[in-house]
């Protein structure tokens, strides 16, 4: 019954060992039954923390344009190791980084530059920060953009 709530949980999309052993205890599995089914599950290849959490970061950076440190957080939330995140959050590289800041202040200046200039620097800023961009990142890439 556990491997089969496991299962049926990783339907919808990969999952975290972390997120799987707390969707079994919620579902009223004992923790020494949770953990032996995920161990056989991780076993078969079902589970692996380290492809869910290189997927995670890519598919976070791309589609929502989020900073390593935001991604650090969500994988750390969802249970991933930290020695995981340590590794998939390494091979971010800064370059990268603010590429994608760059790409998310373009997108976000070009609506509003008609706007007075006080007020797209802070919601440029704010889109910035919200993402987890360092200062010194918002302050390089608002620079190149001319805020």
């Amino acid at each position: 019954m556990a491997e089969t709530i496991a299962l049926v949980a990783l339907g919808p999309r990969a999952k975290s060992r972390g997120e799987l052993f707390a969707h079994l205890k919620r579902r009223g599995i004992a923790e020494e039954v949770a953990n032996a089914v995920l161990y056989r599950l991780q076993e078969q290849g079902h589970i692996n923390d380290e492809e869910f959490a290189r997927a995670w970061s890519q598919s976070r950076q791309r589609s929502k344009k989020l900073s390593k440190r935001v991604i650090a957080t969500q994988l750390r939330s969802k249970g991933v190791p930290a020695e995981i995140i340590e590794l998939v959050t390494s091979e971010i590289h800064p370059d990268d980084e603010y590429a994608l800041a760059l790409e998310l202040a373009t997108r976000k200046h070009r609506p509003i530059a008609h706007l007075d200039s006080e007020v797209i620097r802070r919601r440029v800023h704010g889109a910035l920060s919200r993402r987890g961009f360092s200062m010194s990142v918002i302050s390089a890439v608002m620079r190149e953009i001319g805020i």
